[in-house]
């Protein structure tokens, strides 16, 4: 009898155990359903989301020669610039193109009427919006020399337009005005540029180049967005040499135009800025006469010695390292002499009169072609 309950108890234990078994199995079935299903979703909707991402990043119609005219209001952000280009046929998602515009870290649009199709690129739209191209004949050009100072590129600007250039200079004084541009430009404009010290916030930052215009009399702002544009497309393309440098825009474009506003057109310019280098790193102060020039804010052909006295921070004889500012606009050419400077020893440079550049290691060095080449 005993035997008995004992087979029945393991039997019932046994069901139990199978019983339990295959509601694991089922469960392991459920799970592994579940799991497959999600897996397919994700991969649907990651997979759905790319291509879809893909073909928005694409032209609307790559083969339309269809032109139509987009009005873009003054005071438009991004938001509402990728809504009036959606609507008018000439993207295809506003979500889509305002996410590549911040990945892009673009900025600057400006307002105005535009000739655009549906067969343009991302990269063209947002190269018009920024350069004010309308697909139309400039109305004006204006060319801003290299090594041109703020308050020369002000009356600049006053020839082409109706500003005059004391209102210019106003303007570009103004902290409210300057600030703005700063949050347009974070990656190009830093709060250096409202260092006290500094006589014009942006200059050095106008790029130099010859500007088309589609506005008889375009605002300003209009012109100093199209020039920070230059000047953000140039700076943006030396982005790893000024890391690797370990300098900041501000003290890029302080050197730049401190090689610009020495610099000849027979001259190397990489040796001289290996020379404003050496001096620094000799503790040596600078000394370039354009900085006194600067500080004494006259044009004059010669300085003399008692200009050298000046007491004013962008006086180099006074003064030891970089200025507190860019002193000009620099070229390319200076701005790559910066990051890339000649490897020399030499802590002297002379520029004659025939606009010959001469080096020396050595004072007296400098001195006898001093005393040879300078009357």
């Amino acid at each position: 009898m005993k035997n008995k309950e004992k087979n029945d108890e393991n039997s019932g234990k046994l069901e139990e155990l199978l019983e339990r078994q295959k509601e694991a199995k089922v469960v392991r079935k459920v799970v592994a359903i579940i799991s497959i299903s999600i897996l397919l979703i994700a991969v649907l909707l990651f997979g759905g989301g790319y291509l879809y991402i893909n073909s928005a990043l694409k032209p609307v119609d790559p083969d339309s020669k269809e032109e139509k005219k987009i009005e873009i209001p003054i005071g438009s952000g991004v938001t509402n610039i990728s809504k009036i280009l959606e609507d008018n046929g000439i993207i295809k998602d506003s979500r889509v193109f305002k996410y590549y515009v911040k990945f892009k870290n673009e900025s600057g649009f400006m307002a105005g009427e535009y000739v655009m199709t549906p067969s343009m690129t991302l990269p063209q739209i947002v190269n018009s919006l920024k350069t004010g191209k309308v697909m139309q004949k400039a109305v004006f050009t204006m060319t801003i020399p290299e090594g041109q100072k703020l308050t020369e590129i002000a009356e600049i600007i006053a020839k082409h337009t109706s500003h005059k250039s004391e209102d210019i200079l106003a303007t570009l004084n103004d902290r409210t005005f300057i600030e703005s541009i700063i949050s347009q430009y974070p990656d190009l404009l830093t709060n250096d540029v409202l260092n006290p010290l500094i006589k014009y916030p942006l200059e050095g930052y106008l790029f130099p180049a010859t500007y088309p215009f589609y506005r008889e009399d375009p605002s300003l702002e209009e012109i100093v967005t199209v020039m920070l544009n230059k000047t953000k497309s140039v700076v943006d393309e030396y982005r790893i040499q000024i890391e690797e440098k370990q300098m900041t825009v501000h003290q890029l474009l302080t050197m730049a135009s401190l090689i610009e506003e020495e610099a000849t057109e027979k001259v190397d310019r990489d040796k001289i800025s290996s020379v404003f280098y050496n001096r620094i790193d000799s503790g040596m102060p600078l000394q370039t006469d354009p900085t006194v020039l600067y500080a004494k804010g006259e044009h004059q052909e010669k300085v003399y010695y008692s200009d050298l006295e000046i007491e004013d921070p962008f006086n180099t004889y006074m003064n030891q390292g970089l200025t507190p500012g860019p002193i000009a606009n620099a070229g390319v050419s200076s701005i790559e002499a910066a990051l890339m400077p000649a490897e020399t020893d030499f802590l002297y440079f002379l520029a004659t009169p025939g606009g010959e550049v001469l080096y020396s290691k050595t004072l007296d060095e400098h001195n006898e072609k001093k005393a040879e080449h300078i009357q």
